[in-house]
């Protein structure tokens, strides 16, 4: 029985030592590199594979915001409104007026946020004008007034009666409502404007003033100037007024207007060439007069006047078979 152990033995002992000896050599053996850790990309694959970050949380709790979030943007605080200038024209029946008219609606519309009040020295609103405007492409009031036979005399103010008409209407328009910003200014049709007065003008507090050119018999009036106020004028003509001043050359806040509704242009007690100095004296002083156009250094407006027309050879009567507004 124990010789047939030992037989056993010795014929499994060989290959007992060929499996020890195997597993020694594996063990001996580096190991192999362990298997990476999995790296998560901060981006997945979002619908249609366009890459998305993914919501992270950091340490202390602080949360890692998507990337191609927008982060709200404080909102830009609401322009003020542009105050409307309101430019008040007196005009009357002559060869002349629709050019004259012409020429300034090119000027009024290039200037924004404007409202041109137009008012007729007649007892009614004439066609041509009517038409005019219905073609100007302007915000527009049409007004007409006649002005009295016994005013027409020469030497006496001119327009009085169409520039009250002007500011009668701006004053109706706003008494039962809170008036925007604006800014009034007295457009006669025979002036020639810069569109930088208006930019100038808009920024009136109460009543600003500039210079006027070819005006008083000389190449330009204006305000003396210094320290920012104005302390004397510049003029060929009674510079002892008190506001030596062309009616071109200053405008007034909507809201003065208004709080002053007793000011108007006077006709009693109101001398030649005084009519703008009696108007100013009821809303403002000189002290508080407010300088443009680069302390009075610059005309932007000028006093042109369209030259007299020649119609010599015009027949009495209308012997053309067409007839053509002129």
């Amino acid at each position: 029985m124990k010789s047939v152990l030992f037989s056993r033995f010795f014929i499994l002992l060989p290959w007992i030592l060929i499996v020890i000896i195997m597993l020694d050599v594996d063990t001996r053996r580096p190991a192999p590199p362990l298997t990476p850790r999995p790296y998560f990309s901060p981006y997945v694959m979002g619908r249609g594979g366009a890459r998305l970050p993914l919501r992270r949380v950091g340490p202390a709790g602080r949360r890692w915001v998507k990337r191609n979030e927008s982060r709200p943007q404080p909102q830009p605080r609401p322009e003020p409104p542009l105050p409307t200038i309101y430019a008040i024209t007196p005009t009357y029946s002559r060869p002349v007026q629709k050019a004259e008219l012409t020429r300034l609606a090119n000027t009024f519309r290039q200037v924004a946020q404007l409202h041109w009040i137009l008012v007729e020295d007649a007892v009614a609103r004439s066609e041509l004008v009517s038409r005019f405007l219905a073609r100007a492409g302007l915000p527009s009031t049409h007004l007409h007034v006649p002005t009295p036979r016994r005013y027409k005399r020469p030497g006496l103010p001119r327009a009085t009666e169409q520039r009250n008409a002007g500011l009668a209407w701006l004053r109706q328009r706003h008494q039962h409502q809170r008036a925007q910003p604006g800014v009034l200014f007295f457009a006669d049709d025979d002036n020639t404007y810069s569109l930088e007065l208006f930019q100038e003008m808009r920024t009136t507090r109460k009543v600003s003033v500039w210079p006027v050119g070819l005006v008083g018999g000389r190449r330009y009036e204006r305000p003396l100037v210094e320290n920012g106020k104005v302390v004397g004028w510049y003029t060929g003509w009674r510079a002892d007024r008190p506001f030596a001043i062309d009616m071109a050359g200053f405008a007034v806040s909507l809201q003065v207007i208004l709080s002053n509704p007793k000011a108007v242009f006077k006709r009693r007690g109101s001398q030649p060439g005084m009519q703008e100095s009696d108007f100013l004296k009821q809303i403002t002083t000189v002290e508080e007069l407010e300088p443009k156009a680069n302390n009075c250094t610059k005309v932007l407006v000028w006093h042109t006047r369209t030259e007299k027309v020649n119609l010599a050879n015009e027949p009495k009567y209308h012997l053309d078979t067409v007839k053509i507004e002129v």
